[in-house]
């Protein structure tokens, strides 16, 4: 004969309960992100850095995009502080000094091509969502194409601050390809799944 459960079994199963909640939780937020990052050709990089976004991008490609748009500003800006500083206390001497000016300036375009493309994902509209598909796209490969052209400045160059600088550009142009396939994927999957902006 079945007896019914006692208040102290329900509450100790409640209790197993709540103690799991959090690792299911941080398990579908987890899944949602690898999910994302499926399409990436740094997917380790990416979610690390999108990671925090879980929890409101969920499955929504616009929301991965602009996540990934928004990263990648911070980042670029956080590169560019670093060259101008390199810049202005005049550590680096001849090519490597030209080639730092260089990338101030090829990040300053950068930045201003992925400001353009997040003041795009903030707006997407049904009539419009292909051309602006079009610009997101162009202007992201733009910001990509700048950070790499900072790098081939100091092609053949070696020493302890090349290779941070180079490691530092890198970094940010591999978070740039991220966010360049993500934006590919919202292209892809067209404005229906777009949530309402």
């Amino acid at each position: 004969m079945l007896r019914a459960p006692t208040s102290r079994t329900s509450i100790v199963t409640l209790l197993a309960f709540i103690s799991i909640l959090p690792w299911l939780t941080h398990s579908a937020q987890t899944s949602y992100v690898q999910e994302a990052c499926s399409v990436t050709l740094h997917p380790d990089l990416c979610i690390r850095s999108l990671s925090p976004f879980s929890s409101t991008a969920k499955r929504s490609p616009t929301k991965w995009a602009r996540a990934s748009v928004s990263v990648t500003i911070t980042e670029a800006k956080a590169v560019a502080r670093f060259l101008v500083r390199l810049k202005n206390n005049r550590r680096m001497k001849g090519r490597n000094r030209a080639a730092v000016s260089d990338c101030v300036e090829v990040f300053e375009d950068a930045i201003d091509e992925l400001h353009r493309s997040l003041g795009v994902l903030r707006r997407l509209s049904r009539s419009k969502f292909d051309a602006q598909m079009g610009d997101l796209t162009t202007w992201v490969s733009a910001a990509l194409t700048d950070e790499d052209t900072c790098v081939d400045g100091f092609e053949g160059e070696r020493g302890r601050l090349v290779n941070l600088i180079r490691n530092r550009v890198v970094k940010a142009t591999y978070i740039t390809s991220n966010a360049l396939a993500l934006v590919n994927k919202l292209a892809a999957s067209g404005f229906e799944t777009a949530p309402n902006l």
